[in-house]
């Protein structure tokens, strides 16, 4: 199959595109978009062979949730069978953005694109071209992250190209994403809203627009997933992967003493991957340092699943990570970062 590529330009689609992205979700295809997070893999979310598509292009278990993409409140309706009032208060602060709300589903949304389960994920991107997609299409749009299932997140068009590239119909060149990594997922079935996924959205904003909110206690991989990234391994570089957190000066030096050991043990220089912020990238004499972003701006995750997939073409053998918990954004960062690692991580502190 041939992947045609459309690239997105204000003020918006070609009468041909338009008539082409329609026709292509309508007769169940799949098209590539971007979002503010990352890019989605996008079919017609009422339709089980589309849904079925999706899980066989990306490789992704068929218990794995599928978020629907909506680019009006009205299209909810269709798609929730209880709408709490807590949910127009979300949305009203929060859409379109980096949120996305469980609901419990209408019949009419397949079981194949909710995971098996009763229950829906939604949410509303807050991209022109995403929003212009959906309203071409008719339709809410199912849409996981565009890449295979268990490698980093594509956040630039190069990356869906690289692992989807001939295996879906479509693919819309939004440019490079905003924010980098995955939607907050807030639980809306339950008696309280409770947090299943961290993202861009922290809970301390999710309280001051709601006041009291939960978190789930549970622990990954227990029972059937719930929301999308709940069990399966994610965001994940070929190399071994540790994260050091703790206090920055100590992570750098437990960061550069590791590189050396590392050295002795017969790894080459090109075979160790340091991940810096651009404050710190200066400061490793030995190994390949890439810079995810900065600890002065707060965009530690813009970069980070760019720089995951660098470090695989690169070919290194192991990469050494500054950790994120000192970010406003800790939760969601160091949640991305602990799958990508398969939870190793050490605390420098305590060493």
């Amino acid at each position: 199959m041939e992947t045609r590529i459309i690239t997105w330009n204000e003020p918006g689609f070609s009468p041909e595109e338009s008539s082409w992205i329609k026709e292509t979700i309508g007769k169940g295809e799949l098209i590539a978009f971007p979002t503010e997070t990352v890019y989605g893999l996008g079919g017609d979310g009422f339709n089980p062979g589309a849904s079925q598509k999706i899980y066989q292009a990306k490789g992704r278990p068929s218990d794995n949730p599928l978020i629907l993409h909506i680019s009006d409140l009205s299209m909810l309706s269709d798609i929730a069978r209880e709408i709490p009032d807590v949910a127009y208060i979300l949305a009203e602060k929060f859409w379109p953005g980096p949120l996305t709300m469980i609901f419990k589903k209408k019949a009419e949304v397949p079981v194949e694109t909710t995971g098996g389960l009763f229950t829906v994920a939604v949410r509303m991107p807050d991209h022109p071209a995403a929003l212009a997609m959906i309203q071409m299409a008719e339709t809410p749009i199912a849409a996981p992250s565009a890449n295979l299932s268990g490698k980093p997140s594509p956040t630039r068009m190069e990356h869906v190209t690289a692992d989807l590239g001939g295996k879906i119909a479509g693919l819309i060149d939004g440019g490079e994403v905003g924010i980098g990594y995955e939607s907050t997922i807030v639980d809306l079935t339950e008696k309280e809203p409770l947090i299943l996924r961290p993202g861009y959205i922290t809970a301390k904003m999710l309280e001051e627009t709601l006041g009291n909110v939960e978190k789930d206690p549970g622990l990954e991989g227990e029972g059937r997933p719930k929301a999308p990234g709940m069990r399966y391994r994610h965001y994940a570089p070929k190399a071994e992967m540790v994260v050091f957190y703790g206090t920055v000066a100590k992570q750098k030096e437990t960061i550069r003493n590791r590189a050396e050991e590392y050295l002795k043990k017969g790894y080459r220089e090109d075979e160790i991957g340091i991940l810096a912020t651009r404050e710190s990238k200066q400061e490793y004499p030995v190994g390949r340092v890439l810079c995810c972003g900065s600890r002065q701006d707060d965009t530690m995750g813009h970069d980070l699943y760019h720089v995951l997939r660098e470090f695989d073409g690169l070919g290194v053998r192991v990469i050494l990570s500054e950790g994120f918990d000192d970010s406003p954004k800790a939760e969601a960062l160091m949640n991305r970062m602990r799958k990508a690692s398969g939870n190793h991580m050490i605390k420098v502190d305590m060493e």
